[in-house]
């Protein structure tokens, strides 16, 4: 008998450790699953916001659906309005709107000393932003209406002139421009 009130005795305190400390576990296997799927899910996507190195400023190749756009975020999944930003210590920032690249330059310490490179829509190479002329009503990622061009054509404007439109907000995403703009179509 005294066996037996023992081996009970010894059951539930089995049974109390298990009831204290199997939601613990519990939620820590939980946790251990959703970190492991986060870190496999970002070590297979290698998404690239910034390039390291790239001392004679020359553009990079940017391979699509890979890289991001290093002010919205969103994947660079064309190159029509695509463009890149290289600092003096070689650092490359990319972009897929031109628009984000004004917005996102306009705070940083090093804007007036980078050098800028546009996808060209007519030529479709990497041109120098500061000599390109910018068409003001195109369909673009962010909705900025900012095609690059090597070649001035009608209607276009110069990159002084787009990187003030675009840091007064005036973009075809402001409703009243966008009217403006497509009355003038007409």
């Amino acid at each position: 008998m005294m066996i037996w009130v023992r081996a009970k005795k010894e059951e539930s305190s089995i049974m109390l450790f298990m009831k204290k400390f199997t939601p613990i576990l519990i939620v820590f296997i939980i946790a251990a699953v959703i970190v492991g799927v986060f870190l496999s899910l970002a070590s297979s996507k290698q998404m690239v916001v910034i390039k390291e190195g790239n001392i004679k400023k020359l553009p990079l190749k940017i391979e699509l659906h890979k890289y991001q756009d290093s002010f919205c975020g969103m994947v660079i999944d064309e190159l029509d309005y695509a463009s890149e930003v290289i600092s003096n210590d070689g650092k490359t920032w990319f972009f897929h709107d031109h628009g984000d690249f004004v917005l996102w330059l306009k705070d940083k310490p090093f804007r007036d000393d980078v050098v800028i490179w546009v996808m060209s829509r007519d030529t479709h190479r990497w041109i120098d932003a500061k000599k390109a002329f910018y068409s003001v009503d195109e369909t673009t990622p962010m909705g900025y209406g900012f095609g690059a061009y090597e070649k001035k054509k009608a209607n276009t404007i110069d990159f002084e002139t787009m990187k003030l439109r675009v840091l007064r907000g005036e973009t075809l995403n402001n409703p009243l421009i966008r009217q403006k703009i497509l009355s003038n179509r007409q």
